[in-house]
């Protein structure tokens, strides 16, 4: 429980803060996977194509359909020879999103900014999130490159992980 809270401390911290309009410096240089994991609180390392692997043995949910608080994974291509992670900020339509993510757009002409509440829509076949067109800064619009993911990585609920270990902590019998 102590670790939930003081991620939320450190969200609302960050929110009241003016982190997502702080100037360009090299102080404030955001990799995707470490601001995912910061913003998120899913605890995953390396590359971010490998969250998707790593989120079973880890225990977290994955699948298909965006939820609040999801990370999306972005497979590698490349371009992206690492991958790439977005949080989902909200969820507008079944097939279009907003997502915060760090390192896509440059912003003022620097990579490593962070994007707050820009659009992801769903462009696959079968509505699935397989494929994905994300807002691109500079153009003022969707990229027109369309992204393979994985799918979502769900951060487990507090009382589902307590349940894990043994039950609510104050059930009656």
């Amino acid at each position: 429980m102590r670790k939930l809270t003081s991620a939320a401390a450190v969200a609302a911290t960050i929110a009241m803060s003016g982190f997502f309009t702080a100037p360009a410096s090299a102080e404030n240089y955001w990799q995707c996977v470490t601001f995912a994991r910061f913003f998120s609180g899913i605890e995953i390392f390396g590359d971010a194509w490998t969250w998707w692997q790593s989120a079973s043995s880890k225990q977290y949910r994955t699948g298909s359909a965006p939820e609040a608080g999801a990370v999306l994974v972005f497979k590698k291509t490349g371009v992206m020879t690492r991958g790439h992670v977005a949080v989902v900020s909200e969820v507008l339509t079944e097939r279009i999103v907003q997502i915060t993510h760090a390192n896509w757009s440059p912003i003022n002409g620097r990579r490593g900014q962070v994007e707050k509440d820009v659009t992801m829509i769903d462009v696959s076949e079968s509505g699935d999130w397989s494929q994905v067109k994300v807002w691109y800064g500079p153009i003022e619009n969707l990229g027109g490159k369309v992204y393979p993911t994985y799918g979502f990585i769900y951060k487990a609920a507090p009382e589902a992980q307590t349940y894990a270990v043994g039950g609510p902590p104050f059930a009656s019998r």
